[in-house]
């Protein structure tokens, strides 16, 4: 195990299973889900946007739609894509264009970084414990003010409680102090709502040093399950767009 991220650590908290199926396992996945790939393909979009906004090009809106359409055109070529009921391909591209014309007609930002990848140690600054695995991610946008900003996708606008408990809000906060030596301004997530009628939600939180020491232990207590094999199947509503779902009906415990 050579790094942790927060998107091993979600999973791994979510279906430990399904951890081991995909990193370690490596299993083929028979198909992906359309929001997994929903998301990727509006991230890759935003990402084009801002690394544009940085170098002062102004780019018009359909070029956004055409990287969108780039990106998902690309996930095509390796996998399937799993629709949920009521989707397809055409629908979610509507939704796409909607979505990404609200985002680039509101005040602009100036970005100071986006997509910032890193690689920082995890360290407890109440003992200076030193976890043995790096952490890793990138931070999707960085504003001139020191704003952090993660864009999310999902089907019904996230409430206040979730964000508070956000675990990649914290991992970018602790992050951001490592690689500029000061703490950033503010954190906020912009939840792109994929309901009928389109929208975009803005939502703010703050963390603290208990927020980190939480952090640390939380990373530590994960990386230790990993690493002593602690693998086993977590039955939820997301089990229905799981695409280990044969390999988990057929585990016994190995």
């Amino acid at each position: 195990m050579d790094h942790i991220s927060c998107s091993q650590m979600n999973l791994y908290l979510n279906c430990s299973l399904k951890y081991k199926f995909n990193y370690i396992d490596k299993l083929p996945k028979p198909f992906k889900s359309s929001g997994l790939a929903f998301g990727s393909s509006l991230h890759a979009a935003l990402a084009w946007l801002h690394e544009n906004r940085m170098r002062g090009n102004d780019v018009p809106v359909d070029k956004l739609y055409k990287i969108y359409n780039a990106d998902w055109y690309a996930q095509k070529l390796n996998t399937e894509i799993s629709y949920k009921d009521g989707e397809n391909e055409a629908r979610l591209s509507i939704m796409a264009k909607e979505l990404l014309s609200l985002y680039y007609v509101k005040p602009q930002v100036k970005p100071k970084g986006a997509e910032v990848a890193f690689t920082i140690p995890l360290v407890n600054k109440e003992t200076g414990e030193t976890l043995d695995v790096p952490l890793e991610g990138f931070i999707d946008l960085i504003e001139n003010d020191n704003t952090i900003t993660e864009f999310k996708t999902s089907a019904q606008k996230m409430n206040g409680d979730t964000v508070n408990d956000h675990l990649q809000l914290t991992a970018y906060s602790y992050a951001y102090e490592v690689l500029y030596n000061r703490q950033p301004t503010r954190l906020k997530i912009v939840d792109f709502v994929k309901t009928k009628k389109p929208k975009i939600i803005t939502l703010q939180t703050e963390v603290d040093k208990l927020d980190y020491q939480r952090f640390f232990h939380l990373a530590s207590g994960i990386i230790k399950g990993i690493k002593s094999g602690v693998f086993f199947p977590k039955k939820s509503f997301m089990c229905k767009d799981c695409e280990f779902s044969e390999p988990c009906k057929s585990w016994k415990g190995n």
